[in-house]
């Protein structure tokens, strides 16, 4: 077990005394795992003024995942003293992660077939396509975004195709997620909350024209997974028997899995990238052995996971890590914390490409375990892979320029030089 030495006691026992989820600092945002650290070691199921428990343990962290009956998903209650009654309200409370059996079991069963081996395989060429092409656009350049032109053009262009939505409409697909998605932090600014609301009101108008299109006409890319959802709804001509979607069910999933899968590959791509910077041995390594792909994925997953927060409520009293928990009570899963934590991971700041086992948190785990993983692991394999191989000089142009979220880790900007 790491422990801090003994000189930084008083300003461990102060990071762990002060901490609050509403209140965080600059610093904090920038790298939040000396804290995560802090908590860990002394208060490791932290309770803030609001009530609320902030854990970052492993053990526990995993034991509120696998306990869906103690444990709930649902957030119609705790969603509504930020977003009223509003469309964002409507999105995130309709959206399949935030909900439990038997609206979850049914929705996840509809988007099941498209995240099968065969149905992945089948995507992996258009991947490897995709991101040739963008790797052949960047050696014209010679200094790109890592982010704009990269790490978030692959899962947009996906799934652009995934929703069968026209090259030249794609645009304001990143846009709308990242407003939608940014609603969920911590602590709302009234322009964030207008510009998400807006997001979900263009995205629902965006995507009911597409559908109302599909639906008149009769004909659909059987390839697509709007095309295989619109024939799983209750308002399609040709809806056969067994579970059904609605037609809001259908617009608010289908914003979920831009949102989902644009945010999670994005940030790994780009989180990958930038520890291979900070790390050049591992570069080289990686470079030099490409059988070590899989692995080292899992490791940036574990290092600096897309999505560092999940949230439950407790269904009844419970002993969480030892502190009693009362019914109606909110934990914060920190995921970030779960996967740096030395009794599950050895030596855990230490980046590890070839680290076994390594069951991090990064996709959550049981009923609620992401069901794009498999997606945005080959996404990020191909994207590594290809970029390593195309170039052997990665580094950055200027300061690159985190996300500023809690929940979700990422950067805004990453100007890289490619060459060689």
């Amino acid at each position: 077990m790491i422990v801090l030495a003994a000189a930084d006691a008083p300003a461990m026992h102060a990071a762990v005394g002060a901490f609050d989820l509403k209140k965080l600092s600059k610093e904090f945002r920038e790298d939040p795992y000396p804290t995560y650290r802090a908590l860990r070691q002394s208060d490791p199921v932290h309770r803030m003024p609001d009530g609320s428990h902030f854990l970052t343990r492993y053990d526990d962290c995993l034991a509120v995942y696998r306990d869906t009956e103690t444990w709930s998903s649902d957030k119609k209650l705790d969603f509504r003293p930020n977003f009223s009654d509003s469309l964002l309200y409507e999105h995130h409370t309709t959206s399949l992660v935030f909900n439990d059996p038997p609206y979850h079991t049914r929705v996840r069963k509809l988007l099941a077939p498209v995240f099968t081996p065969r149905a992945l395989r089948a995507l992996q060429d258009r991947v490897e396509k995709l991101v040739d092409r963008l790797l052949e656009l960047a050696a014209g350049k010679g200094e790109i975004d890592l982010i704009t032109d990269f790490a978030a053009a692959i899962p947009v262009q996906l799934i652009g195709d995934m929703l069968g939505i026209p090259q030249d409409e794609r645009e304001p697909l990143r846009g709308w997620s990242l407003a939608i998605l940014g609603a969920l932090e911590p602590v709302l600014s009234p322009q964030q909350f207008d510009t998400g609301v807006s997001a979900v009101a263009d995205f629902k108008e965006y995507l009911n024209d597409i559908i109302a299109g599909r639906v008149r006409s009769g004909h659909g890319d059987p390839a697509e997974i709007l095309s295989k959802l619109i024939s799983a709804s209750d308002f399609a001509a040709d809806g056969g028997e067994g579970e059904r979607l609605s037609k809001l069910e259908l617009i608010h999933n289908c914003i979920f899995l831009l949102n989902a899968g644009h945010e999670t590959t994005t940030n790994l791509i780009g989180n990958a990238v930038d520890l291979l910077i900070r790390h050049p041995d591992a570069m080289r390594d990686l470079r030099d052995n490409s059988d070590a792909m899989d692995t080292a994925v899992e490791e940036f997953l574990r290092m600096e996971s897309s999505n560092q927060l999940g949230n439950r409520r407790a269904v009844s009293d419970t002993i969480l890590g030892g502190v009693d928990i009362p019914a109606g009570s909110y934990v914060h899963i920190c995921i970030g914390a779960a996967n740096r934590d030395p009794d599950q991971f050895p030596d855990p700041d230490r980046l590890d490409i070839r680290r076994q086992p390594n069951r991090h948190l990064a996709f959550a785990t049981g009923i609620h375990a992401c069901a794009g993983m498999s997606l945005a692991r080959m996404e990020a394999q191909v994207a590594i892979g290809r970029l390593l191989g195309r170039f052997a000089r990665i580094e950055p142009a200027a300061t690159p320029v985190r996300g500023g979220r809690a929940r979700f880790r990422g950067f805004n900007s990453y100007p890289v030089r490619l060459g060689g």
